[in-house]
């Protein structure tokens, strides 16, 4: 019987490296893995010395394929809970209210709660042969949850129509196509090196405006023009404060 975490967690080079660790079920996302991702984040949003977490899975199969269905239905009754408060949801509100950016380096199936995780994170990198797609009306006979509304605010309302009204997948070159993914990578091995790279870079600028632009670009693009821009008012504060506050300084290359 396998016993290690459903998540692993390592700390490197102010980075923080998120990985599903479910390889025989293609990292499912059960109770576990969900309470080790809030806990994850939780440790992100609370360590300084931490400027970026990149999530990825292990197997070569699938960044995630989603709720574990073994787990689906299987708790017995419960009470009544809030559509957006439900249990199962708890680590992508985790995600939803990070304040420091998250890479997703996808490689392999990316379906249903695996895609919505994606899409939680501010930036999408694949390799050439993921696949993407929210096959919940094929696969339980319901809804994809909180991708009914997320989706369309990353993708095109035709796109994200089409992918559930259908179910079926969408390749990784039509994903980059449409903004779904950001970068693609030959491989693995390229992706890992693309995920580290896109991250050093952002390490590079001063945290404090990167929480910034998470907030008022992730908060503003609900809001109207002129709420979106009195929110990013609130936050402005001067160059010399931001320095002083974070010790940061401008990268000599």
């Amino acid at each position: 019987m396998d016993t290690s975490p459903a998540v692993i967690v390592e700390a490197r080079d102010r980075k923080l490296f998120i990985t599903l660790n479910r390889p025989h079920a293609l990292n499912a996302q059960n109770d576990e893995m969900r309470d080790l991702l809030v806990a994850a984040i939780d440790r992100l949003e609370t360590d300084p010395d931490l400027l970026v977490g990149i999530v990825h899975g292990v197997g070569g199969r699938a960044f995630s394929a989603g709720a574990d269905l073994n787990e689906v239905g299987s708790g017995g009754p419960g009470r009544p809970v809030p559509q957006h408060r439900r249990p199962s949801w708890r680590h992508f509100e985790a995600f939803r209210w990070a304040t420091k950016p998250i890479i997703a380096a996808i490689d392999g199936w990316c379906l249903g709660g695996g895609l919505e995780l994606a899409n939680y994170c501010d930036i999408r990198i694949a390799t050439g042969s993921s696949r993407f797609g929210q096959p919940e009306p094929r696969t339980v006979g319901g809804t994809a949850g909180p991708a009914l509304h997320q989706l369309p605010r990353v993708i095109p309302l035709g796109e994200a129509l089409l992918m559930q009204l259908t179910s079926q997948p969408m390749s990784a070159q039509r994903a980059y196509e449409i903004g779904l993914v950001q970068r693609l990578c030959a491989d693995a091995d390229a992706l890992l090196a693309e995920a580290d790279a896109i991250a050093d870079q952002m390490i590079e600028c001063n945290p404090t405006a990167l929480r910034r632009i998470k907030r008022v670009v992730r908060w503003g693009a609900d809001m109207a023009v002129e709420q979106a821009e009195m929110l990013a008012l609130m936050g402005e504060e001067s160059a010399a404060q931001a320095h002083a506050d974070t010790g940061w300084e401008r990268p000599t290359r």
